[in-house]
């Protein structure tokens, strides 16, 4: 659900890692998409959903995103033989960096050196799963 005084949300990823072979794995699934979007079957990613930010104000799309996304997932590639943590990672629409903003403000270009934008991220405590032996 979106905090008020936040970004609109773009999208909610499950995050999963495990150990294969003796080397840290992770992967990444998009799950829910704003905007009437889904996961592509093949990349498993959202498309993008139009969100624009105006670096002159920084003002951001009113009309992209969503107040709350949700869904029922399940592991494509569980292995119930192994070992692996999951957490859920919420991303906003893109918004100005507080570069952006300091650089606005003072009336000065912002750095080209420095991405004008970011996505805010919020993720959940990780969920651990072991086999039963």
């Amino acid at each position: 659900m979106r905090d008020p005084h936040a970004g609109w949300l773009q999208r909610v990823q499950i995050v999963k890692g495990w150990v294969e072979n003796g080397e840290a794995k992770e992967r990444v699934f998009d799950v829910a998409c704003s905007d009437g979007l889904t996961p592509d079957p093949r990349t498993g990613r959202c498309g993008d959903n139009g969100a624009t930010v105006n670096l002159a104000d920084c003002g951001v799309s009113e009309n992209k995103g969503a107040v709350e996304l949700r869904t029922l997932w399940t592991d494509p590639t569980f292995d119930p033989n192994q070992r692996a943590f999951y957490y859920v990672r919420a991303i906003e629409n893109p918004s100005c960096r507080w570069s952006t903003w300091d650089a606005i403000r003072a009336g000065v270009q912002p750095s080209p050196t420095m991405p004008k934008t970011i996505q805010e991220r919020a993720w959940s405590s990780p969920v651990w799963y072991a086999p039963r032996v």
